[in-house]
């Protein structure tokens, strides 16, 4: 599928021109700069993640950089449009990263303009451990304190029977991430947030268009976020995006993503309410440029119109990406059902239709041999895996001294960390590849 490029910015008839040959030499270069390889079983690398593109990229990535325009710009306009409308939600705002999504989302919603609903230091967040640390982060960051509640297997979703003891006088709001492309229990978690007037963020960075309840994830939020880094559904490099239903909450995520500033003009746009040289806001003189006045203490998370560039053309292909995604899943499902005596297999949450980011397994108890054993076993066939992520935050070196609760044991996550792994079913390996990884497993596991 050839991606429509957006209008490039004014110029003269020769520049168009040579605009026009240099995007064809760029889709030449394609073809002749990155053919395809072919899988020799035991020589060549299995991975657990990768990039996946064309000529479409490539012309995007460099009509792009033509304008020279180094910040956000018109790809950036219409990645984020074309991109809510396929996430299914109001607004996207793109920032550099998943984590920054992260970082964003949260950090905007202690913004003193929500009143009563304001998140202040010493309000808890109810969150898993078993995950990724730019999930938790931001709620250290905020000076807020995580809640930490156990996972299940074999759908390593939050464990929603433990929601109720994990409530306090001190809870605001709830964050978790969908892990390796399956949905949590989205009734669930957002029956209980609305019960309780409880903040709902949908860390969606390994979940790109999966659904719940015939909805996509990510809209069952008050924000949710997304990440565009080379291992996900589709990548700009680095990049991420911050998804809000709420106008008021949108306008909240760009002060902080922009400097933390009261302003909401467009990179190189002035005075877009109307009134620049009239706001009288804090203890600043009447009058003073609204383009210099903060509202929050932010950042500048912007992402480059050059990474929209590839998340554009990346967009068009994300229907058949997750196709090949769950195509791949089902394969290696498949193929590995007869090993169940040893090993757990990942299952889809009930009620949804997960888009998975890897295929990921646990050792059973009890089993001849263990999970640091199989993965030694793998990568000396060069086949890659990766472990679920910080297996217990609780347990790694960065949180030892951090503000948090933990409700039960965390008898699940310990499991994640000590026996659950995963591989690759990203859109780049085919069958051949499959089949390989799931013969060195069987071998393993019956030798």
């Amino acid at each position: 599928m050839t991606a429509p490029l957006p209008a490039p910015l004014p110029a003269s008839e020769r520049a168009t021109a040579l605009r026009a040959q240099i995007l064809s030499l760029v889709r030449e270069y394609h073809a002749e700069g990155f053919p395809a390889r072919s899988f020799v079983p035991g020589e060549s690398q299995v991975p657990v993640s990768g990039k996946v593109f064309d000529g479409d990229e490539l012309a995007h990535l460099v009509d792009a950089s033509l304008d020279f325009w180094l910040t956000t710009g018109r790809y950036a306009i219409q990645f984020e449009r074309a991109f809510a409308r396929a996430f299914g939600t109001r607004s996207a705002s793109l920032v550099n990263s998943g984590s920054s999504a992260n970082l964003v989302a949260l950090s905007a919603l202690t913004s003193p303009t929500l009143g009563d609903r304001q998140l202040r230091p010493g309000d808890e967040v109810i969150t898993v451990a078993a995950g990724f640390p730019t999930t938790v982060n931001p709620i250290i960051q905020n000076r807020l304190v995580p809640v930490f509640v156990d996972v299940v297997i074999p759908t390593l979703g939050v464990d929603v029977t433990m929601l109720d003891a994990a409530l306090s006088d001190r809870t605001r709001a709830i964050m978790i991430a969908h892990t390796l492309g399956n949905p949590f229990n989205l009734a669930a978690v957002s029956a209980f947030a609305k019960q309780h007037n409880l903040w709902l963020v949908e860390d969606c960075c390994d979940a790109l268009g999966a659904t719940y309840g015939g909805k996509p994830v990510g809209t069952y939020g008050d924000v949710a976020t997304v990440s565009f880094y080379p291992a996900h559904h589709i990548t700009m490099g680095e990049g991420g995006a911050v998804m809000t239903q709420k106008p008021a909450l949108r306008t909240l995520i760009e002060s902080f993503r922009d400097w933390g500033r009261d302003c909401w003009c467009e990179p190189g746009k002035d005075n877009t309410c109307g009134k620049r040289f009239e706001w009288q806001l804090g203890e600043l003189p009447q009058g003073y440029d609204h383009k210099y006045t903060y509202s929050h203490i932010g950042y500048n998370l912007k992402a480059t119109d050059m990474q929209a560039a590839v998340g554009l053309a990346q967009l068009g292909k994300l229907p058949e990406f997750i196709a090949a995604r769950q195509r791949n899943f089902a394969f290696l499902h498949a193929a590995l059902q007869d090993l169940q005596d040893v090993l757990i297999l990942p299952e889809p949450e009930p009620d949804s239709e997960p888009s998975w980011f890897g295929f990921y397994m646990f050792v059973r108890e009890g089993a001849p041999f263990t999970r640091s054993a199989l993965v030694q076993h793998l990568e000396s066939k060069r086949v890659a895996t990766r472990l679920v992520f910080a297996g217990n935050l609780v347990r790694q070196p960065a949180y030892s001294g951090i503000e948090h609760r933990v409700v039960g044991e965390l008898t699940q996550t310990d499991r994640v960390m000590n026996d659950a792994l995963w591989i690759g079913l990203f859109p780049g390996l085919g069958e051949s590849q499959l089949s390989y990884v799931c013969d060195v497993i069987r071998a393993f596991v019956r030798q």
